[in-house]
């Protein structure tokens, strides 16, 4: 008899546990025993390099850990195929703080020195990243580990742009977009956010007429009037009309331009476009082909075109160009109450700058030359033939509603920690190579020697958006495997809600582009982590939680459990310290009742095939058949992704039906003889079948008690619990 302590010590237990995991082999598919055909392959969304555990991290590691061991004991051939992110700006921001403390700047170091440093900086930390992953219990395979910048990734997103730019989808152009002066660097509309903002409203009158701006000191180049064709208020001025107009810095030329983009009920119906410095600007200057003109300058100061005030930062400029406009009596009116959007970097909050900068843009809604839809549209087509599958009906139609409104993808940004984009321009006849291995020194077309490298990365995005064939395919060359052709495509893509667009409509459009199939059969969304007030966790708030401190205090398995009780697909999560604590009381409660019947249970179950177990009492009969459907049910669940309706019916049966009434009840049925032995094997049935169903969402614990289980010769054979079958009725 193997008596077990009084309460269970997650401390003494889960790095012994982890460490027999990953010595067994069992984390690799090759290595699993049995004839196992199906795969099921589940690509990590690969936590930033760089960066320690979060409760995202910990959410997500929980789920994609529950549905793999979950297969893995059903028998299938299962992938969990592990990597981390280099995480370009993201990183290179965090960096840069480094290097600021210390009082350095990348823009006073060589790129190559840069780059070196922050190689190292990231290598230095990557063990943290995965040490984490292993404390949260991911049962993925290490010997399959990547990272996004290995040389075989490289080689494939190379692959991918070099066959793009000749398909005709990669082009270099002159494009309007977001420009942050802090980071130096355009960013995509995903990686800005707004700001609600009061500011003062100004109108100026402009020749005959008035107009508004919160922004005066973007309006030294305004020389056209744009107004809508049906505004009778206008109706006697004409399309390319002409007049002069005393402005800041004298007078000027206008043209009127009639357009039907502008709002008749906003302001006075009429407004001035500044196209180098308004995206909708931009595009009225591109449908009209007007002139465009630079303000503004990458590092947020006037240039020359605003006279006196050339070299100023915007904030300093703009009351000073109100009052000189005062003074020339055109102010008319001033809204000091202003409510307004304003649009921001996401990681320092710096506000936006609209500049048209040269990048290297996706064209997303071009046909391909070998006669398939455009990127776009093969994402759109996937979702509606059910090809790839959004779990919540909410955010399939939000997926549709974005993909059908969707811009060209601007994919090069002007940080140095990435990959490199892979080409070259020609001084003297201005051609454009694709060099992705940098072996080309003279110009294919006038063989002149004079290359520029372009001095551009790619967005962190385009080299993840290919993460789930290019994982796979970088380790057959690694390896020597053939995971694309057995693995791919995968089963689930599970991920946050928050990252949809960023992530996985990219990675559906990328992966039928290269490979012709989808990335993934189901795409699972969860929700946002927040505190117990459902606000936003922030460390400003002081409500945020660190998911390996509470797992030193109460174990990976409660925080696990805790995590996954609410969390339905999509929905955000409220989670509470108390929650935690109130899990780590259920894994106490298993563990006693494993230990009462380890006190008084010493013979194996017989398989069921033979017979050898039945109910003979009420109690009996009750419990077999609560069991039975609580294992139909989390079947079910689990196989329709319902992971906290699963887990609340694991929980529910296993503290009230089987600890408080079928234990209890037992007591009495241990102490009559001709009760006992058949109460033994049903107490030790229903430990066992409990224990199998509480092992994807409760590893640590209950592999634990299955061992001692093994040890006291109870199970009638052992091997580790990661590989036993699932319970069937």
């Amino acid at each position: 008899m193997i008596e077990l302590d009084k309460a269970y010590d997650h401390s003494t237990v889960e790095e012994k546990i982890y460490k027999m995991w990953e010595t067994s082999g069992y984390f690799n598919p090759d290595k699993l025993p049995g004839d196992r055909k199906q795969p099921y392959t589940i690509i990590m969304p690969p936590p930033n390099a760089n960066a320690p555990m979060h409760l995202g991290h910990a959410l997500f590691v929980t789920i994609e850990d529950i549905l793999i061991r979950y297969k893995r004991m059903q028998g299938y051939k299962t992938l969990w195929q592990p990597g981390t992110d280099h995480a370009g700006f993201e990183t290179q921001v965090v960096f840069e703080k480094k290097l600021e403390k210390e009082g350095r700047s990348r823009f006073k170091m060589q790129r190559e020195e840069f780059y070196k440093e922050i190689w190292e900086f990231v290598q230095s930390n990557k063990h943290i990243t995965e040490n984490g992953l292993r404390r949260l219990g991911a049962s993925c395979d290490w010997d399959r580990n990547i990272f996004t910048l290995d040389p075989e990734i490289v080689r494939i997103v190379y692959a991918t742009f070099k066959k793009m730019h000749e398909d005709g989808l990669m082009y270099r152009g002159d494009r309007i977009g977001n420009w942050c002066f802090k980071h130096q660097t355009a960013l995509s509309d995903l990686e800005t956010k707004y700001e609600e903002r009061v500011e003062p409203f100004y109108y100026f009158k402009y020749g005959p007429f008035t107009i508004g701006t919160s922004r005066p000191e973007t309006k030294f180049g305004d020389k056209y009037v744009v107004m809508h064709p049906n505004d009778k208020r206008y109706a006697q001025y004409k399309n390319g009309d002409t007049f002069e107009a005393e402005w800041i810095n004298g007078s000027i030329k206008a043209t009127i331009i009639k357009d039907e983009a502008v709002d008749m009920e906003f302001g006075s119906g009429v407004m001035t476009i500044t196209p180098w410095h308004d995206p909708v600007d931009f595009d009225l200057a591109q449908k009209h082909k007007l002139d465009k003109e630079q303000i503004i300058d990458k590092f947020g100061k006037l240039l020359p075109i605003a006279g006196e005030f050339a070299g100023m930062k915007n904030a300093i400029a703009r009351p000073l160009i109100v009052e000189k406009l005062k003074n020339k009596t055109l102010l008319v009116k001033v809204d000091e109450n202003y409510k307004h959007n304003v649009n921001v970097c996401y990681k320092c909050g710096a506000i936006i700058e609209p500049q048209i900068i040269p990048q290297w843009f996706v064209a997303m809604a071009k046909p391909l030359p070998d006669g398939r839809p455009s990127l776009r549209d093969m994402a759109i087509n996937a979702i509606k033939n059910k090809e790839v599958e959004i779990v919540t009906e909410k955010f399939e139609k939000i997926f549709m509603h974005w993909m059908e409104n969707l811009r060209d993808w601007p994919v090069s940004r002007q940080i140095w920690w990435g990959i490199p984009i892979p080409v070259k321009y020609c001084v003297d006849c201005k051609e454009v190579i694709v060099d992705t291995d940098d072996s080309i020194k003279v110009c294919p077309k006038c063989q002149s020697p004079k290359l520029e490298k372009d001095q551009d990365t790619f967005d962190t995005w385009f080299s993840s958006g290919q993460w789930p064939y290019a994982t796979l395919m970088a380790n057959d060359v690694k390896r020597g495997t053939k995971d694309f052709e057995n693995y791919f495509p995968t089963q689930v893509m599970e991920t946050g809600w928050d990252i949809l667009f960023f992530w996985v409509a990219r990675m559906v459009m990328m992966s039928y582009y290269r490979t012709g199939k989808q990335p993934f059969e189901k795409v699972y969304l969860h929700g946002l982590v927040r505190d117990k007030d459902r606000q936003k966790m922030s460390k400003s708030k002081g409500n945020v939680i660190d998911p390996l401190g509470v797992i030193d205090t109460y174990g990976c398995d409660a925080l696990r459990f805790a995590l996954i009780f609410s969390t339905s697909a999509g929905n955000d999560i409220p989670l509470a310290e108390d929650k935690i604590k109130g899990m780590k009381h259920f894994a106490n409660k298993l563990w006693n009742i494993a230990r009462y019947i380890l006190a008084n249970v010493s013979v194996p179950i017989p398989p069921l095939a033979e017979g050898g177990l039945g109910g003979v009492t009420d109690a009996d009969k009750e419990i077999l058949t609560k069991l039975n459907q609580t294992i139909k049910n989390t079947t079910v669940h689990l196989d329709n992704f319902r992971l906290h309706e699963a887990a609340q019916e694991i929980y529910q049966f296993t503290w009230h039906e089987l600890a408080d009434i079928y234990v209890e009840a037992s007591k009495k049925q241990l102490a009559d003889e001709t009760l006992k032995e058949n109460t033994q094997k049903l107490l030790l049935h229903n430990l066992i079948n409990i224990i199998k169903l509480l092992h994807p969402f409760m590893p640590f614990i209950t592999e634990e008690l299955w061992g001692i289980l093994g040890q006291a010769d109870l199970l009638g054979r052992h091997d580790l619990l990661i590989i036993e079958k699932w319970p069937i009725v």
